[in-house]
């Protein structure tokens, strides 16, 4: 058995393209930069970052140039593929991560907590009130 998955976690370099395809369909591109830090062997901290090209088509596609903009963090789960041309007389080859999917990373300022008439409306709701007879599993009907 063969396996190709690339899985990134990162930063978009630039904003998404979008393009169509002949077929109509969509193609968005972008590149995502992910961060190595570690120690050498004098304990100094090191640090490395690798860009990765992004491709992701479809409806996908549309949301990511529709959402996502320079700076926000994504998560990319796909496959590599070596695209290669020539130009100039010189062939020329590109290494991108093909998207299954891909998901949006917490928005920047959006600290994640709801807003607080949101919290205030959701304290004033009431509670669920059970049963207080013992239920018999051979009465639920499937």
């Amino acid at each position: 058995m063969y396996l190709n998955k690339a899985l990134v976690f990162g930063n978009l370099t630039r904003d998404p393209e979008l393009r169509s395809l002949p077929s109509g369909t969509h193609v968005a591109t972008f590149s995502i930069a992910t961060n190595r830090v570690w120690k050498n062997q004098e304990g100094q901290q090191q640090e490395n970052t690798e860009f990765h090209n992004i491709v992701v088509f479809g409806r996908q596609g549309e949301n990511v140039a529709q959402y996502l903009k320079k700076g926000s963090s994504a998560l990319v789960e796909g496959r590599l593929q070596t695209r290669s041309w020539e130009s100039d007389g010189v062939k020329k080859y590109r290494t991108e991560i093909v998207a299954d999917r891909v998901q949006f990373g917490p928005r920047a300022g959006g600290g994640g907590q709801a807003p607080k008439e949101a919290t205030e409306k959701n304290s004033n709701t009431e509670t669920a009130e059970y049963p207080s007879e013992e239920i018999n599993p051979d009465d639920i009907p499937f």
